[in-house]
């Protein structure tokens, strides 16, 4: 298992036992926030020689859009629970 899956599995694996909106929170900036993990790949991109954006962009790109979709589904669970 890759990195980016390896992080992944385990992002989603928070957001599912978030049990609380602030909860939820937490994961989010832990992951996207301006430190976060997936952020912190995103920036390291521009060290990245051009083939290796190639590479590596869309796949990154894709991790936080996963995320983030992930986040807004299970806020809206949260959110339609409470």
């Amino acid at each position: 298992m890759t990195d980016l899956a390896t992080l992944e599995l385990d992002l989603i694996n928070a957001i599912g036992g978030a049990e609380t909106v602030a909860a939820l929170e937490e994961v989010r900036v832990a992951a996207l926030g301006k430190s976060g993990s997936v952020s912190g790949l995103l920036k390291g991109m521009g060290a990245m020689s051009p083939e290796e954006r190639r590479e590596q962009g869309p796949m990154i790109n894709g991790l936080r859009d996963r995320v983030a979709a992930a986040i807004a589904a299970k806020k809206t669970a949260l959110e339609a629970a409470e």
